[in-house]
């Protein structure tokens, strides 16, 4: 079995973390059941997460403990040459304090072929299926940004009791390790203050939805970033640019911003739904987007406004624009105030129409009743996305941040190819394994419909 320092070993690093971790060295965790490399804190299958030892496994359920041959160890070292394997997805979890962290993986299988897939927080995705022959190891960094709701003067954001629980408010990093045959050696954890945060601001067709089959496309953003990039989604479904305010949302991207960093807003799809005098689209919600600006580059930040995509509306085959006036005051916002524009509205336009209306339904979330716990009822969602979806409104984003904000283009992860979305990859093509579903199905806020 693998011999495990003690517990005095990480409650330094991390007591020390929450103080200045700037000046305590990186947290090591060695995955597996043999000696524990030099550094490292050891993870075993019955190394299981409480508040108390401050880390661990989520369950250890279907996680197996793999290890090289005494020739092969050898040669490749004690940090990678053993590992834990999931016979199903597993996840692994720190405590940290809020910040941005690189997060440094040694992912494979020192005795057999792997292939893994690896989810941070609530399911963003930021490694997609890498696979590794029998005996190869290899190293993958990302940035991945934690929060909690504090704000500076004692008070919290206002959180929806949909939020309550999830990863991505908590006090701590988690990692899903997924796929076929998920193996993960090490890992390593720095903090990296100097990392360039893109912030997301919207609903609920950019936040990190909690649970499948629904996905934003602020969710898939993460893998088209390398480490020094972090993507921080504040989106949150139901939620208008009034409502984003008022419940400390914005006062709490604000408070964490650095000169430099980028801020998304995309909203619409609720705001449209929004009644009384002298409300629309060239009224409160040009001036709300207005303010918005104003309060980021007061911050030194640098707004990028995106339009809403399209609902799933198709009327004798034609695709059907219902947000109305909507995107257009966000154009016209963009050119008034000079800030760069990703018009997501009409990439969406072009990508559902090349789907059509009977295949775009793969994009979207429907499927029938009993296909995820806690769901007696068919599903036929027309504004949220499912995986497929998601991922092909973030390639969408990505062919934005190109086009209009050459200084971020050049941050992209090297490698992608360009997406045009006149021509979409077929749903059959595209094969990202599913996170372990919830409970029970939760219908996000705002369907719009």
């Amino acid at each position: 079995m693998k011999t495990r320092p003690a517990r005095l070993l990480l409650v330094t690093l991390v007591a020390g973390a929450c103080a200045a971790f700037a000046a305590t060295p990186p947290l090591r965790f060695d995955f597996g059941t043999g000696p524990v490399a030099p550094g490292c804190v050891g993870v075993g299958p019955d190394t299981l997460y409480t508040s108390a030892l401050g880390y661990g496994l989520i369950s250890g359920a279907g996680v197996a403990a793999s290890a090289a041959s005494t020739t092969a160890a050898e040669s490749i070292g004690p940090l990678r040459d053993d590992a834990l394997v999931g016979s199903r997805p597993f996840s692994f979890a720190i405590d940290l304090p809020e910040g941005n962290y690189d997060v440094i993986l040694q992912l494979g299988d020192p005795a057999a072929a792997a292939d893994t897939t690896v989810k941070a927080e609530t399911r963003r995705l930021v490694i997609e299926s890498l696979r590794t022959a029998a005996g190869v190891v290899q190293t993958r960094t990302f940035t991945v940004n934690l929060r909690t709701p504090a704000l500076p003067d004692g008070r919290r954001v206002i959180l929806k009791e949909r939020e309550r629980g999830v990863p991505h408010w908590d006090q701590r990093l988690t990692l899903e390790f997924n796929g076929p045959r998920p193996a993960v050696a090490g890992l390593e954890i720095r903090r990296n203050d100097a990392a360039l945060t893109v912030f997301l601001a919207g609903d609920s067709t950019v936040t990190d939805q909690p649970g499948e089959p629904w996905c934003g496309w602020g969710q898939m953003l993460p893998r088209f970033f390398p480490a020094g990039v972090a993507i921080a989604n504040h989106a949150e479904s139901g939620l208008s640019l009034a409502s984003f305010r008022g419940a400390g949302r914005l006062e709490k991207l604000l408070s964490v911003i650095k000169p430099g960093d980028y801020v998304f807003v995309q909203f619409g799809h609720n705001d449209m739904k929004e009644k009384g005098e002298g409300v629309g689209a060239f009224t409160t919600y040009a001036a709300d987007l207005r303010g918005y600006i104003e309060a980021i580059r007061a911050k030194g930040g640098e707004p990028v406004l995106v339009t809403s995509m399209y609902r799933r509306r198709f009327d004798k085959g034609a695709l059907v624009d219902t947000l109305g006036d909507y995107p257009v005051a966000v154009r016209q916002i963009a050119q008034e105030q000079h800030v760069p524009l990703i018009d997501l509205h009409a990439q969406s336009r072009r990508l559902l129409t090349a789907l059509g209306s009977e295949p775009s339904k793969l994009a979207f979330v429907h499927f029938p009743a009993g296909a995820y716990p806690g769901q007696d009822k068919d599903v036929k969602d027309d504004t949220h996305f499912s995986a497929y979806g998601a991922y092909a409104l973030a390639r969408c984003v990505v062919e934005g941040i190109r086009a209009e904000l050459p200084s971020l283009a050049v941050r992209l992860a090297p490698g992608i190819p360009g997406y045009n979305p006149d021509f979409p990859a077929s749903p059959s093509e595209f094969d990202l394994p599913p996170s372990p579903p919830a409970s029970e199905v939760r219908i996000p806020d705002g369907d719009g419909r």
